[in-house]
């Protein structure tokens, strides 16, 4: 029995406490009989730290509830997937899970990484270095592995991802109109523009699965929110151990999606060596990088289809439920379209040979 866990989370109105609690009870139950329960703190929405006293000394673990699809990816992530390529140990760290029963939700209980992410350490060289090779070995390994068709079912990252969100966001915005609602005349020009943004992606679909068929590499499983914010290293007595976290959005797809999420949380300066050690890091020759243009035109399509995504759910939620706060919304995606570099820098006049070789006289760029 561990004191004073019936008072953790008690003040956030969380569901499932019980659930949680013991679940608490059952992961912790090898500890020393004098645990007691010490404080919480809030790491972000639905994430706590919950740490535990045990007379001189305390433990710690890190509590998240996830919905049941998010719950099954990190599971699988965690307890198969990793585990078949033999990366258990660069894992989340889940040590136990309950369902709740006043609500759709899991609890999941992981190992305290403590402050060891990469979001704010970007500068450190030897850090990032161990993440990108373990991003490496995650998607060269899944390259060819036929557990491929196991993950496939809980997401994909393709062509067929892009199209569906911008159809989706055409819809989403093409109903924002009477009788649904009446817009003032600037929500109607935001609507509009995003519109003919829209447009231009949708008509560059068959163009921008050509790019992904011939320079997009094999298929592999794919993190599917590579932040530095879920990457973590952990530093040892001989080296650093890197750790990903987060599955919540896991999926199949081509290994730009991951490494161009990654790259992004880089500067411009920094993103050329870790891309050359990202390639130099694959085994089994599972991809062999195309030309720089190349590259840019896989990451755009990854990035574009992220925005069209955070299009829809204002859209639907101005739609259905006259939620004002969709037009900041929506008008900061806009933002984001107006203020989309290329990943990679690249010299003008070898970006537009290579555009106009890969998808005929008409650009593959959004704009």
């Amino acid at each position: 029995m561990i004191e004073g866990l019936d008072r953790a989370l008690h003040a956030t109105g969380e569901p499932g406490l019980p659930e949680l609690r013991r679940a608490l009870g059952t992961v912790l139950a090898g500890s020393a009989s004098s645990l007691r329960f010490a404080d919480e703190h809030r790491l972000k929405a639905r994430v706590f730290r919950l740490r535990f006293d045990a007379g001189q000394h305390s433990q710690s673990v890190v509590v998240k509830r996830l919905d049941p699809i998010e719950a099954k990816r990190n599971e699988l992530a965690a307890m198969e997937w990793l585990p078949a390529v033999r990366l258990a140990a660069n894992g989340p760290g889940l040590l136990g899970a309950s369902a709740t029963t006043d609500g759709p939700w899991i609890w999941h209980v992981y190992q305290d990484l403590g402050d060891a992410t990469l979001e704010g350490r970007e500068g450190d060289a030897g850090r990032v270095a161990a993440a990108v090779r373990l991003i490496a070995r995650i998607h060269s390994r899944f390259a060819s592995h036929p557990r491929i068709a196991e993950c496939r079912p809980y997401g994909t990252f393709g062509i067929s991802y892009f199209a569906s969100n911008v159809r989706d966001a055409l819809r989403g915005l093409e109903s924002l109109r009477p009788p649904t609602i009446t817009l003032s005349r600037s929500r109607e020009a935001l609507r509009d523009r995003l519109l003919a943004q829209l447009e231009m992606l949708l008509e560059s679909v068959p163009r921008r699965a050509r790019c992904l068929a011939e320079w997009g590499g094999p298929e592999t499983l794919l993190h599917g929110d590579l932040w530095t914010s879920n990457t973590f290293v952990l530093g040892t007595p001989s080296d650093f151990e890197p750790r990903l976290i987060d599955w919540d959005r896991a999926g199949v797809g081509p290994m730009s999606y991951d490494l161009s999420t990654f790259l992004l949380r880089f500067s411009p300066a920094q993103r050329p060596w870790i891309l050359d050690l990202y390639a130099r890091s694959l085994e089994n020759q599972a991809w062999r990088l195309p030309s720089t243009p190349h590259l840019n035109l896989l990451f755009e399509t990854a990035e574009l289809a992220r925005y069209a995504n955070c299009l829809i759910w204002p859209a639907l939620a101005i739609a259905n439920e006259g939620a004002g706060w969709g037009f900041a919304a929506l008008a900061e995606v806009e933002q984001w379209f107006g203020t989309l570099e290329p990943v990679l820098a690249v010299e003008p006049t070898a970006c537009a040979e290579a555009r106009r070789a890969a998808v005929g006289a008409r650009s593959c760029d959004w704009r």
